[in-house]
């Protein structure tokens, strides 16, 4: 058994976290937010841009801007030299 997200990170996909402001028709001057995340490739974003066509195809909301957040989680570790010498005797 095998996790979708773990399998797509090792692939190189990243959490990509968007916030869609958007228009309704019923109410065109009051702006509203949709949270969408989801694991994506960095900076093509072909998951993402994918459900925006589908979104613009099939929902009646007018898209006013959408701002994306993307985090590589897994990457080289990192390591810090730290101050002293220690002996091993």
């Amino acid at each position: 058994m095998s996790d979708r997200a773990f399998i797509a990170q090792i692939e190189g996909y990243g959490l990509t976290t968007a916030e869609i402001y958007y228009f309704l028709p019923d109410h065109p001057s009051l702006v509203q937010l949709f949270a969408w995340q989801e694991y994506d490739a960095a900076p093509d974003f072909p998951v993402l841009f994918g459900f925006l066509d589908h979104w613009r195809r099939e929902i009646e909301a007018e898209i006013q801007s959408v701002r994306i957040a993307h985090e590589q989680l897994i990457r080289p570790a990192e390591w810090q030299a730290v101050d002293g010498v220690i002996s091993l005797d």
